[in-house]
């Protein structure tokens, strides 16, 4: 089993009920991924998103180019929350969600793997180890990122929040 970043997006009152009931948001995420698997998503895929296997590349991608946001891990511990996976999931909140949003916007996908090789990726031992033998693994980063750009653009146009976690 592959580990994946997830995020789940919340409106200001749902990240405040998840801060005082921890386990109603755990139960809303699984639902929410339940009715999307079941094809019943309805809008479940607005409020869900996954960068499979690409959130540890993501981070240090990210991380290189000096990102003001913790979009991979989150940036405060759901208070209460218990082990989602590889811990507990964090919060971004809605003006940090906008601050990244932002960022996306003005970081082109081409300048986040600007002078890294796959090679690099594999020497700093980034997950999953073995994806980091072909240049084509690059493409798979940069695909996650515009597709986490565009979920969290939509999340900041909500005024929203999101939670994150590594399962």
């Amino acid at each position: 089993m592959s580990m994946i970043g997830r995020y789940l997006r919340l409106s200001a009152g749902e990240l405040e009920r998840a801060e005082q009931d921890p386990e109603w948001a755990r139960e809303f995420a699984e639902e929410l991924d339940e009715g999307a698997q079941d094809g019943r998503s309805g809008g479940a895929w607005a409020r869900l998103h996954g960068t499979g296997r690409a959130w540890q590349a993501l981070d240090f991608l990210l991380r290189r180019r000096e990102f003001p946001v913790d979009v991979v891990y989150g940036e405060a511990e759901l208070p209460g929350a218990e082990d989602w996976g590889y811990g507990p999931p964090c919060l971004i909140t809605p003006e940090r969600v906008r601050l990244a949003a932002g960022t996306f916007a003005e970081l082109d996908p081409g300048r986040l793997t600007e002078g890294i090789a796959a090679a690099d990726l594999a020497e700093a031992r980034i997950y999953p180890h073995g994806l980091w033998s072909s240049e084509d693994a690059l493409h798979l980063v940069t695909a996650e990122y515009r597709a986490l750009a565009d979920f969290l653009g939509a999340v900041a146009t909500r005024r929203h929040g999101v939670l994150v976690w590594i399962e």
